[in-house]
């Protein structure tokens, strides 16, 4: 069974940006939603609404690669980078070489599993 692989996305929201950064964050949330390998996708605001959380859990490499080419992330992150500020990006497990060169373009640090438990 091939390990799922888990990224974590701390944004800052640009002063004046929230309604832009929510309708762009629903419609990548409603087309995520119809990628099968997408395990969990959720987003999180602080209590101020200038800060966001994104949790994504995808089943596989085959599902990462899959999101990476979607049209959430063509079309639409360009879009969102206009209205926040990226302030961390980590990926957890082994998204494979194509999409590990992908994700540390957009600044992402990638940790690969030493040891654990998953069930």
């Amino acid at each position: 069974m091939a390990a799922p692989v888990h990224f974590v996305v701390d944004l800052a929201i640009n002063e004046g940006k929230l309604d832009a950064f929510q309708a762009i964050a629903n419609d990548m949330i409603a087309r995520t939603r119809n990628e099968a390998g997408a395990l969990a996708y959720e987003w999180y605001l602080s209590a101020d609404q200038r800060r966001c959380r994104v949790f994504e859990i995808y089943q596989d490499v085959d599902a990462v690669n899959a999101h990476l080419n979607g049209y959430a992330v063509r079309e639409l992150i360009p879009k969102l980078v206009e209205h926040v500020k990226l302030d961390r990006f980590e990926v957890y497990g082994n998204p494979g070489p194509e999409a590990a060169a992908s994700l540390k373009s957009f600044g992402a640090e990638i940790f690969s599993l030493w040891q654990g438990l998953g069930r």
